[in-house]
């Protein structure tokens, strides 16, 4: 069946992929404005460094805590609403952070400040999955995008409060107040209506309706848990990129500290290029082949910068590892939303969730494998997840199709 092009999307489409843009960007850049803030909370609050690691973790464990309750939040209130009311609370979850005066309360904010996160996370995903079936072609790897220039924004904003000699709370609470008033204002503009189409009506019952409802529920089981492991390893090359990238590189290949820094670096910039021109990818040759494509730079990449050290080399095959998994969390994000038989934005948040699960678990096993061997074994995790990838790419969408119809 041929599938006519996608018009032109119309004025409240293209209002809508803006808005979306904001909520990406606000998420982004919330959390990046308490990062630099660490050190000196930190020495304020008198932790030790197994203190402040264990009540830093709250953030993650938070996100996971909360993860499930994305998807009825999006059913109650609709992916919009939910993603705006998550980003009002995870600024004032970073704010009480900020200004908490007991490691108790400091990591009781982060804790709920990861859980609306994670909500936030879920939603937005969710609604700018919503847009991008309007619009008809892929969207979904900008948005991604455009959270990490977020991150780069907020990350600045913090060090210009730094320099500028505000106290914690007065940046914070301009941080919370900027993200919450353009948080509403692209609230405006978002999709309204149902968050997914009406389901097809089933054919009438018998056995093989039964039978045939039954091979769907376990091919949705099958599917979500390939999901659940792609989005899984891209989430482990970028937890190798910013926890151990810098350690290898000035530890166990001696480069200087300046250097070593562009280890991860490269990874996250690389990743940034992967996302913007991964929906023209995406467009051109499906979901499928990018990802295959990633997987297989990824492995080949790192893979080679483990098997023959390098400073030079390295860094480049954390660049090549961060171009690969570029695309991967947002195309399960997308296969997940569109599983049949799932309530609407259920699939997204379980995925959500079980990544978070994978990036929680992930330092502690590669730093298990590092003191059990060396760095190097233990950063094997990135080919790995490259060749993961490449194998679980079949589950995801082959060519391009048109999101409106389904075709």
């Amino acid at each position: 069946m041929t599938v006519d092009a996608p018009s032109r999307p119309a004025l409240a489409e293209r209002q809508a992929r803006v808005a979306v843009a904001v909520l990406f960007f606000t998420n982004g850049a919330l959390f990046a404005n308490l990062l630099p803030r660490y050190p000196q909370i930190k020495a304020d609050l008198d932790m030790s460094n197994a203190f402040y690691g264990l009540a830093v973790a709250a953030f993650p464990a938070g996100a996971v805590a909360a993860g499930l309750a994305a998807g009825v939040a999006i059913r109650r209130l609709g992916s919009a609403r939910t993603a705006v009311l998550g980003t009002l609370l995870t600024g004032a979850g970073i704010l009480a952070a900020g200004v908490s005066g007991s490691v108790a309360l400091f990591a009781g904010a982060l804790f709920v400040a990861g859980a609306m996160d994670a909500v936030t996370d879920v939603a937005q995903n969710a609604h700018g999955l919503r847009v991008q079936r309007h619009y008809g072609r892929s969207i979904i790897n900008s948005f991604h995008a455009i959270w990490s220039i977020g991150a780069v924004a907020g990350g600045s904003m913090a060090a210009a409060a730094i320099a500028l000699g505000l106290s914690r709370g007065q940046h914070l609470t301009i941080s919370a107040g900027v993200f919450a008033i353009a948080a509403c204002v692209a609230l405006r503009y978002c999709l309204s209506g149902p968050e997914n189409e009406p389901a097809a009506v089933p054919a009438a019952g018998g056995r093989e309706g039964a039978a045939g409802h039954g091979v769907t529920a376990r091919r949705t089981v099958y599917v979500l848990a390939a999901l659940v492991l792609i989005a899984t390893a891209g989430t482990l090359v970028e937890d190798a990129g910013s926890s151990w990238a810098t350690l290898y590189l000035s530890g166990s290949l001696h480069a200087p500290v300046t250097l070593a820094a562009f280890g991860y670096i490269a990874l996250v910039g690389a990743q940034f290029i992967g996302r913007v021109i991964g929906d023209r990818l995406v467009d051109r040759f499906g979901q499928r082949a990018v990802a295959r494509a990633g997987g297989l730079i990824t492995a080949a990449g790192m893979g080679l910068a483990l098997a023959v050290p390098s400073v030079p080399g390295t860094i480049l095959g954390f660049a090549a590892a961060g171009f690969g998994v570029a695309t991967l969390v947002p195309a399960a994000m997308h296969e997940a939303d569109e599983l049949p038989g799932l309530k609407p934005g259920s699939g997204l948040a379980i995925v959500s969730w079980l990544m978070r699960l994978g990036f929680l678990a992930s330092p502690p096993v590669v730093g298990l494998v590092t003191d059990a061997t060396s760095l190097r074994v233990g950063l094997l995790v990135v080919p790995l997840a490259g060749l993961l990838a490449l194998l679980l790419a079949g589950v995801l969408q082959n060519g391009r199709r048109d999101r409106r119809s389904g075709t």
